[in-house]
């Protein structure tokens, strides 16, 4: 018998750590809910109620199979160790973190198990294709996209549906009660976040709105993305079935032209996904450092006077209002919002990146420091594919770009529901007069802040250039 310890893996489909148990023998499946996870969802209401719906979806498809799902609570090593050793189980598997910390964590639990006695394997599920699969390319894994992508899109996907060994065993194992919305200080409800529903979604986004995904997904008013980042996180649908299904798609020779670039896109997007899990997997110090080194002394402020304006969505700035207040009252925001709002932060308060992924780790659903850490560093210019100058994106012109009608800000700010949105000189929204009651006017000078950020970053990189050509000159 093999314990198969489920994490943020929550389904039964194509599922590796679950295949790979199936390799010893008769699988008991078990969920610890350890201090970590616990802290996790108390931090964000929406995260809990995904989560619990989700591990209440599992432990349903384990009863359809005989089987049921063991919940502990308590610290994972001694749950594990005295789980295997009441069911006489000789091992346990379970799935792979990437970020630092997690990477740390999962080293040490193997160690601890293997010292009791323990057979211990950390199998790679979350990526579509593994850091350490990638043959060919760097020691230290790809620090740049795009040759990354390259190789990844030319390797097969690996499915693990269905292993023909794969039997529940049949344990009189106690279980806890399974995690409820209360014991995380929230009474809401995910609704139906099942495999199945994920599937369904997938299935309905590939033969919709992916086609159109080139332009529709900057769009914030339509639903022209996935939407699966939630299901991704907490692995109630595997990103190797979404590649596997994508490349389906693409396979289809009646496509149009800009389906199928469209379709490219958004499989371009899910290899970003693996790439930032590879870079944290051979980079963890990248958990709190920039990735690049040149950029680890550029200072970014931790307060500002506008940061709890920011963080309210009270900017003055409607397009990054709205997608931070979205963010508080979904815990989702739309993908390319998400860019202008973490820009703002950064170059237009100036504020350090770890403030912001803190920020937003607390409202997402989304649970995944190695991909949150991968974004807010390319948004910063400190991680990967850093270019001449920062990606400073303008917040008035991005809404003129892509919700030109407000359709977006008026959703998520009822102060300007009823606002004219007139096409006047520059296509500037008219907002309405402001008051103490009203929406506020905006908190800086965009143009102005952006100016005053790209030439302290010049100044940096300019001395920085001149060290590293001093220090060259002295080797050589």
């Amino acid at each position: 018998m093999i314990v198969c310890r489920f994490t943020r893996d929550l389904r039964l489909e194509d599922h590796a750590a679950l295949a790979t148990a199936a390799e010893d023998g008769p699988v008991l499946p078990a969920l610890v809910i350890d201090g970590e996870l616990h802290a996790s969802l108390q931090r964000s209401p929406h995260r809990a109620a995904f989560y619990v719906c989700a591990v209440r979806a599992l432990d349903e498809a384990l009863r359809e199979r005989g089987s049921r799902l063991v919940v502990r609570r308590g610290e994972a090593r001694d749950v594990l160790v005295r789980l295997a050793r009441e069911s006489g189980a000789n091992g346990v598997v379970w799935s792979a973190r990437y970020d630092g910390a997690g990477a740390r964590a999962d080293l040490s639990l193997r160690a601890e198990l293997e010292e009791a006695g323990l057979h211990a394997r950390c199998v790679h599920d979350a990526p579509a294709v593994g850091p350490d699969e990638i043959a060919g390319g760097p020691a230290t894994g790809y620090r740049a996209f795009q040759p990354y992508f390259e190789r990844w899109r030319s390797l097969p996907i690996a499915s693990y549906d269905r292993p023909i060994l794969l039997r529940f065993a049949s344990s009189e194992s106690e279980s806890e009660a399974l995690p409820f919305g209360e014991e995380f200080g929230v009474t809401g409800d995910a609704g139906n976040v099942a495999p199945g529903r994920a599937l369904e979604r997938l299935q309905a986004f590939l033969d919709g709105a992916a086609r159109m995904y080139a332009t529709g997904r900057y769009l914030p008013s339509t639903d022209g993305t996935s939407r699966l980042s939630a299901h991704l996180s907490f692995g109630t649908l595997a990103l190797r079935t979404v590649v596997r299904a994508t490349q389906r798609c693409l396979d289809n020779p009646f496509l149009l032209n800009e389906e199928r670039r469209s379709l490219r896109l958004f499989l371009r997007s899910l290899a970003l996904r693996d790439f930032f899990m590879q870079l944290a997997w051979f980079h963890p110090e990248t958990d709190e450092t920039a990735l690049q080194v040149r950029m680890r002394e550029f200072t970014f402020a931790q307060r500002h006077p506008h940061l709890d304006a920011w963080r309210e969505g009270r900017t003055g700035f409607p397009l990054v209002d709205a997608g931070m207040r979205q963010l508080r009252e979904t815990g989702w925001m739309h993908p390319h919002v998400r860019s202008v709002a973490a820009s703002f932060l950064c170059f237009d308060l100036g504020v350090d990146w770890r403030v912001g992924r803190d920020v937003w780790e607390r409202r997402s659903i989304d649970d995944d420091a190695a991909i949150a850490n991968g974004n807010w560093q390319w948004i910063a210019g400190i991680g990967a594919d850093l270019v001449q100058h920062p990606r400073i994106y303008n917040p008035r012109r991005q809404q003129l770009l892509f919700d030109p009608h407000g359709e977006y800000v008026r959703r998520w700010i009822p102060e300007l529901a009823h606002a004219p949105f007139h096409d006047v000189r520059e296509r500037v929204p008219m907002l309405p007069l402001y008051d103490e009651a009203s929406y506020p006017s905006p908190v800086v000078d965009h143009a102005r802040e952006a100016r005053a950020f790209l030439q302290r970053y010049r100044s940096y990189a300019a001395l920085r250039w001149a060290g590293a050509q001093g220090s060259a000159a002295t080797e050589g």
